[in-house]
C-alpha cells in the first residue's frame, strides 16, 4: 500500500509517500519570517505555491508513478483555517485526480501514533508545539488529555517573547542557542496549577525584563523554568495512571534541553523515555501519512468531494476506532 500523506497546519506545508511501514520521502517547506510571527496570508500563499513543486519533488525521490498512489491522507484538524484548507484543496484536487479516497487526520493524535516507530508501546506524550500543550494518554478508546495549557501553548509563549525581542521566526532554534551561552538563572513566574500550566504571566514578566537582563539569561531561565513545569505535569500523569513511559511530540520537543530534563525524570522513576528523529517532531507529512494508513486499513475513508477542515478539534474529540 502507497499511502501520501499532507501536512498544512500551520507555517509547514509537507509531503510524505510511505510504502507499507518505509518512508520513501518526507519533505517539508517551511514559511518563515525575518521579523514577526505567522502572516496568515503570507503562510497560506506560501503553502499554494510550493505545493505542486513539492508534490514532483516527493515521486521523483520516492522513484514511484502518480497513479500508484493507493489513497491519500491530510491534517484536517486542528490547526489555522486558511492553511489547512490550502491543504484540504491540494488532497482533494489530487484524490479526484487519481480517483482515490481521502483520509482526514488529526495533527495531534499523529504526533503521538508516529512515536510507534520508537517502539514506545504505552506512553504518556507530551505534545509541545507552537499551539499546543498537552499531556495525553490512551484510555477507554479516546486519546485522553490529562493536562494542558491554560492560555497560550509553549511554543507560541516562546515565540511571542523573542518576537518582543526582536527575533524571527520560528524561534525556538535561537532561544536554545542563546540559553546554552548562559548558567545565570533569573527567578520567574513558575504556573503549574494541578495538571494544567499556564504561560501568559510567564511572557508578561520576561517581556518586562528585557533590556535590564541580557538575552542570554533570560533565554536560560524562560527553558529552565518552562519545561520544569512540563516535565512536573508529565511526571505527575505517569503516576496517576501508573504508565511507565514518556514520549515527547512536537517541535518545541526538539529542544535538547527539554528532553534532558525528561530524561532525569524518567530515569528518577525507573520508567522509559522515548523521542522521533527531529524529522518526526516537526509538524511533517510523514506522520500524517502513517496514521492515515492505519485508519485506512479500518475502513476510515471520506468522498473528496466531502473533505472538509475541523480547526479546533480537540484530541479528545476523536473516537480513536483504529487501534
Amino acid at each position: 500500500m502507497i499511502v501520501l500523506g499532507i501536512e498544512s497546519t500551520a507555517h509547514t506545508f509537507g509531503i510524505s509517500i510511505l510504502k507499507d511501514k518505509k518512508f520513501l520521502c518526507n519533505l517539508r517547506d517551511m514559511y518563515t519570517t525575518k521579523k514577526g510571527g505567522i502572516i496568515l496570508d503570507d503562510a497560506t500563499k506560501h503553502h499554494r505555491k510550493v505545493a505542486n513543486s513539492l508534490y514532483e519533488k516527493a515521486l521523483k525521490q520516492s522513484k514511484i508513478k502518480e497513479n500508484q498512489i493507493n489513497v491519500i491522507a491530510y491534517s484536517n484538524a486542528p490547526g489555522l483555517a486558511p492553511c489547512l484548507i490550502a491543504g484540504r484543496d491540494f488532497a482533494k484536487k489530487l484524490a479526484l485526480k487519481l480517483k482515490v479516497p481521502l483520509v482526514p487526520v488529526n495533527h495531534c493524535i499523529a504526533h503521538l501514533e508516529i512515536g510507534e516507530i520508537t517502539r514506545a508501546k504505552d506512553a504518556v506524550l507530551l505534545y509541545c508545539s507552537g499551539a499546543n500543550t498537552q499531556v495525553i494518554a490512551y484510555a477507554s478508546g479516546k486519546y485522553r488529555v490529562f493536562g494542558e495549557t491554560l492560555d497560550i501553548g509553549v511554543g507560541n509563549f516562546i515565540d511571542a517573547f523573542a518576537r518582543t525581542a526582536g527575533l524571527g521566526f520560528p524561534a525556538g532554534p535561537k532561544i536554545g542557542e542563546l540559553a546554552k551561552k548562559s548558567k545565570k538563572f533569573i527567578e520567574l513566574p513558575y504556573n503549574v496549577k494541578g495538571m494544567d500550566v499556564a504561560f501568559s504571566g510567564l511572557l508578561t514578566n520576561l517581556k518586562q525584563r528585557l533590556g535590564k537582563y541580557e538575552l542570554e539569561d533570560l533565554s536560560f531561565s524562560l527553558q529552565e523554568t518552562a519545561f520544569a513545569m512540563l516535565i512536573e505535569v508529565a511526571e505527575r500523569a505517569m503516576a496517576h495512571l501508573n504508565k511507565k513511559e514518556l514520549l515527547l511530540g512536537g517541535g518545541v520537543a526538539c529542544n535538547k534541553r527539554l528532553q534532558q530534563m525528561a530524561k532525569i525524570m524518567c530515569k528518577e522513576r525507573k520508567a522509559k523515555f522515548f523521542v522521533p528523529e527531529k524529522e518526526f517532531l516537526v509538524d511533517n507529512a510523514g506522520m500524517i501519512a502513517w496514521l492515515g494508513k492505519k485508519m485506512f486499513k479500518k475502513g476510515i475513508k471520506i468522498n473528496p468531494k466531502r473533505s472538509d477542515i475541523d480547526p479546533r478539534q480537540r484530541t479528545d474529540d476523536v473516537n480513536v476506532t483504529w487501534k
